[in-house]
């Protein structure tokens, strides 16, 4: 496809505010990795305990767990560009506070974990707002291409970050390497004071944050498909997530390497998942995605066994170099499955959500295996999780991920509801009905059809639904279902897919009416007012 020539794959990079940007984020990351080889390799002089080094991880992952759901609700209310330069004066103000704490010899564990866990909060509120951007820096056309970008950027700084973050603390301590990290946010700051965001055009119907929030949630709760990709995610990420926890620990006492070759471990991660993005159009070709998970879970638990039997330190990196493969193939594999099933006015929530899941796997995982690693030993508990990821994955391969080619495309075929008076945009909850008139040889198939259409409607907006028949006249059926206020409804007129849409006349099949299904609004009496 034509999608899949280099020349097109880098065509975002001709757009100047996406290049500017993008170089701009490659920087801040290799500080940001940086960062963490020098806050890792710390915990091991202060406290050589593998819970007390698995808790740094648990606490870069902890605030993601936490805040991503808010997070992605802010990124769609709030000025993006504004949003994202006061998260990146709280970073810098974060490794501003290690860079001192360190010159001075104040550092302390409790002291890493606090700061880790602030810079968690950081990279919480940022990761949304980064993905929603995109479309307002390339065309509609581009936006996969610039995705694919934003990742390979994303592993290029995991290539170089670590290992220059291992060579700079090892030649010139932990402070000077906390300081080139606090440069890089002066960069991604000054290209986000540079980048002019186009104006956007008030929206009549825009959402406040708790009702986006509750939206974004009943999405979530009413998505089978979507919650098929977060129990992959949480399985995965949970057994996987021990050889990221017991890492630093792996490179120091299993292996006897120092803060440059921990580095070198990390880089090689990178550099592996550089690789696998380059080599996944291939396997694509030849595996569908429940394949790649399957894939990446055989390496992952042969890389895990590797480490645990303390191969020579030269052998290490190469190994690495599979755990970066795999890893971007289960990331890659998930988020585009999640990408695919997802419509655009809901993305950034439900990426959250499966963001939430993603890093309470990883915080959940390394705990566990941390307290795991105090009784068994690090060599004994990544064989432990190694064997865990392997029966867990071929388990969960019964569990088939969605093909995502539904058409997610508005619709926009409801008409607009008839008024006899304007409603106000609060008024709540709204009471939708549609009666059908169904033959009893029909019926079984107008139910099946029906609840399948009931998920839509929950996903779309409706904490409630039901249907009913009149006993005088079974073959007058009632469906209704609620919405939270007038202003929501008419966002539900904007959210139906193209997908919905043929489900929808899916279930009209059944009607046998001579005229269409009565449709009507109802919203709660409020005596005094005209009613026209």
């Amino acid at each position: 496809m034509p999608e899949a020539r280099p020349a097109s794959s880098f065509a975002p990079l001709r757009q100047t505010a996406f290049l500017v940007l993008w170089i701009a984020t490659i920087t801040g990351n290799i500080g940001s990795f940086m960062r963490d080889v020098a806050s890792g390799w710390l915990v091991t002089e202060l406290a050589a305990g593998p819970a007390a080094v698995s808790l740094i991880q648990a606490a870069a992952t902890l605030p993601v767990f936490l805040l991503a759901i808010p997070a992605g609700v802010l990124s769609d209310i709030l000025d993006r560009r504004r949003f994202l330069i006061a998260v990146q004066l709280l970073l810098a103000s974060v490794s501003v506070t290690l860079m001192l704490l360190s010159a001075s010899g104040a550092i302390s564990v409790s002291a890493l974990v606090a700061l880790t866990f602030l810079g968690g909060v950081g990279a919480a509120l940022m990761a949304p707002t980064w993905q929603a951007i995109v479309p307002d820096l390339v065309g509609p056309k581009e936006v996969k291409s610039a995705v694919a970008l934003n990742s390979l950027g994303i592993n290029v700084a995991r290539a170089i970050g670590p290992a220059a973050g291992g060579l700079l603390l090892a030649a010139f301590g932990a402070s000077l390497t906390y300081g080139v990290d606090v440069a890089s946010y002066v960069v991604v700051i000054g290209a986000l004071l540079w980048w002019k965001r186009p104006k956007q055009e008030a929206d009549p119907l825009a959402e406040r944050f708790g009702g986006a929030f509750r939206a974004g949630l009943r999405y979530a709760r009413a998505s089978r498909e979507l919650h098929v990709v977060l129990a992959r995610a949480a399985v995965f990420f949970g057994c996987a997530s021990a050889v990221w926890a017991l890492l630093p620990l792996v490179a120091r006492q299993l292996l006897g390497g120092d803060a440059g070759y921990y580095g070198l471990l990390l880089g090689a991660v990178g550099a592996g998942a550089i690789a696998g993005a380059l080599v996944m159009p291939r396997l694509r070709a030849r595996l569908d995605g429940d394949g790649l998970m399957l894939a990446a879970a055989g390496i992952t638990a042969a890389v895990m066994l590797l480490l645990a039997a303390a191969p020579p330190r030269w052998v290490a990196p190469l190994v690495l170099l599979l755990l970066g493969g795999a890893w971007i193939l289960a990331l890659t594999t998930l988020n585009g499955v999640a990408q695919a099933i997802l419509p655009n006015w809901v993305r950034g929530r439900a990426l959250a959500v499966y963001l939430t899941v993603f890093n309470g796997a990883m915080t959940a995982g390394s705990l566990g295996w941390g307290a795991v690693a105090e009784f068994l030993g690090i060599a004994g508990t990544l064989v432990a999780a190694a064997l865990l990821l392997v029966a867990a994955a071929l388990v969960m391969h019964r569990l088939r991920l969605p093909a995502g080619e539904s058409d997610l495309v508005a619709a926009r075929h409801w008409p607009e509801p008839l008024l006899a008076d304007p409603v106000a945009h609060d008024r709540g909850p709204v009471l939708i009905q549609i009666e059908y008139r169904i033959r009893p040889e029909d019926r079984a198939g107008f139910h099946r059809a029906l609840h399948r259409l009931a998920d839509e409607r929950r996903r779309d907006g409706a904490f409630a639904w039901g249907v009913h028949e009149d006993v005088a006249e079974p073959a007058r059926v009632l469906e209704w279902f609620l919405v939270e206020s007038w202003a929501e409804h008419l966002r539900q007129h904007h959210r139906v897919s193209q997908a919905d849409a043929d489900l929808q006349k899916e279930v009209l099949r059944f009607h046998s009416g001579d005229t269409p299904p009565l449709v009507r609004h109802l919203l709660p009496l409020q005596p005094g007012l005209s009613s026209g």
